[in-house]
């Protein structure tokens, strides 16, 4: 029995649907004679690149002649569909790929055409053939007999060398949206009478990344398990596609700060046997549409989505903020990475939901800057930085009357509640960091250094005696405005950083403390630098 997608492939220019551009320039093409030797078709897997060319054989070789409008159910054009025609040569150049099958090409191209106008060579999977083999063919390419035209089709154009795309009309395939994919599984179901609602159609064309070939054969399979009446927990249940309500109600649950609900959902998903990579996958698309909406401030038509689906992704990407989409998108994909390693991603992807909904709980760097561009946006919107996470999930206290005082200026978040003893905690594993990122040099000096006080916006600095040259580096301009921007991309604060030794800390802090006076210093310089004092010669 043959599969529904070779069943169903297009026969002619009027049933190629998603690459109008490209059948108009080729109808043009053998309308107005102006045929090339060499086409390239390029694109992703599944979008017709095949189909196309052999369309273009069987206009060729038209009765009566090369025409767009021909017929498809003639004996010439029914043999190139099947394959047979003497003249329309089809290759894998998966497995003929070398020399000596170009030769073979080379010896019989100068054969003419048995029963058509055009002896036509169809290579698929072209960026295979060796460098040796494109090589041969190169002046077959360029000039080759008036009957012979060369159709090869590649899903990686990069792979083909330079010299023979610059021989060949190279068209590359775009990927068919979603409503088109949806259009061709309809008109099949209609064809073998397989009973499918439209959502479940939707669902096997988003599970299909944009090939015809593997939504058909998604369709197929799901027409031999089910006795041709498909429903969407039979989509849902083969593991191929998520449903969009689940990935709407999973960000619902970011946006809540609910870490349980979205544990909860994951939990029921693998209980239905949901596969969780795809769902990642998924959930990254989703993602994206989310950053497209809110950069664009619409949601644009290309987006494979449902018409009753566009409403709730605007109004989601308003209620996200940017930086939790973005802090999700590198935790995500994290998790692919993972997957694709061989590891299990349910507990990658329940981590991330966990650190992205409540990034308190997560001590990387990356989450604290997460953190304060959260912060940012709010205050930015006008929104009090104090609607923010909380260091706690405990529910707040019964509202009682607010006690009198300044209210806590926005444009410092968390302002009083941070510590020199937090500082300290946080100075190697994420102030150097950040810092090291700036300037290397700077952070080498700052690993000599330790915070030891906090008074206000004032961080204070100390240095071992044996470290004064580091000291002075740090007191530069330059590199206090360094340390300064990585102590506010960690902690959220502008501070001023001052230096001192260790052991004149104390000192420093007196009001009294005097400058050493010309018989001390000259003392001190004796018996610490073994200095020599000599008399001054006129």
């Amino acid at each position: 029995m043959t599969a529904l997608y070779r069943t169903y492939r297009s026969l002619d220019f009027t049933q190629v649907v998603g690459q109008e551009a490209i059948v108009r320039t080729l109808r043009n093409a053998i309308e107005h004679d102006q045929v090339r030797q060499a086409y390239l078709f390029a694109g992703p897997r599944g979008t017709g690149k095949t189909s196309m060319a052999r369309i273009l054989a069987k206009a060729l070789n038209a009765e009566g002649g090369p025409t767009a409008d021909f017929d498809p159910t003639t004996r010439i054009a029914r043999t190139i569909a099947d394959g047979t025609a003497l003249d329309v040569v089809e290759m894998d150049a998966a497995s003929q790929r070398g020399i000596d099958e170009v030769r073979e090409i080379r010896e019989r191209a100068m054969l003419q055409p048995a029963e058509g106008r055009y002896k036509v060579y169809i290579v698929d999977e072209a960026h295979q053939l060796t460098t040796a083999a494109w090589n041969a063919l190169l002046k077959l390419i360029e000039e080759p007999p008036p009957h012979l035209v060369f159709v090869f089709c590649t899903t990686e154009l990069s792979k083909v060398i330079p010299t023979v795309r610059s021989r060949c009309q190279t068209f590359v395939f775009q990927r068919p949206r979603l409503q088109e994919i949806v259009a061709v599984l309809r008109r099949v179901c209609d064809g073998e009478g397989i009973d499918a609602p439209d959502s479940a159609l939707s669902l096997v064309a988003r599970g299909a990344g944009g090939s015809f070939r593997d939504a058909i054969s998604t369709l197929d399979q799901l027409a031999a398990a089910t006795g041709k009446k498909i429903s969407v927990q039979d989509v849902l249940q083969l593991g191929t596609a998520v449903e969009e309500d689940v990935l709407f109600r999973l960000c619902d649950t970011i946006v809540d700060g609910d870490v349980a609900g979205a544990l909860v959902l994951v939990e029921e998903l693998a209980e239905r046997g949901q596969d969780l990579g795809q769902l990642t996958k998924e959930l990254l698309e989703h993602l994206r549409h989310l950053l497209l909406v809110q950069h664009l401030g619409h949601v644009p038509e290309s987006l494979p989505l449902t018409e009753e689906s566009r409403d709730r992704l605007r109004e989601q990407a308003n209620q996200l903020p940017e930086p939790t989409v973005l802090r999700l998108v590198d935790l995500l994909a994290v998790v692919v990475e993972d997957e694709r390693q061989g590891g299990d991603p349910r507990l990658p992807l329940e981590l991330a939901l966990v650190k992205v909904t409540r990034p308190q709980s997560d001590l990387a760097r990356e989450s604290l800057v997460h953190r304060v561009e959260v912060l940012e946006s709010r205050v930015h919107a006008g929104v009090p930085a104090a609607e923010s996470w909380g260091p706690s999930p405990v529910p707040a206290p019964a509202a009682g009357p607010a006690p009198e005082g300044p209210e806590p200026r926005p444009s410092e978040p968390g302002g009083d509640e941070i510590t020199v003893e937090q500082v300290h905690e946080a100075w190697t594993r994420s102030v150097i960091p950040a810092v090291k990122e700036r300037s290397i040099p700077v952070a080498s000096l700052l690993s000599e250094a330790s915070p030891t006080a906090l008074e206000g916006d004032t961080l204070t600095l100390s240095f071992q005696p044996s470290a004064e040259f580091h000291r002075k580096q740090v007191d530069d301009a330059k590199n206090l405005t360094v340390l300064r921007e990585a102590l506010y991309e960690v902690t959220g604060r502008r501070l001023t950083v001052v230096t001192a030794l260790s052991d004149q800390i104390d000192e420093a802090a007196g009001p009294e403390s005097e400058p050493l006076g010309e018989e001390n210093l000259i003392s001190l310089l004796v018996t610490d630098l073994n200095a020599t004092e000599v008399e001054e010669i006129p």
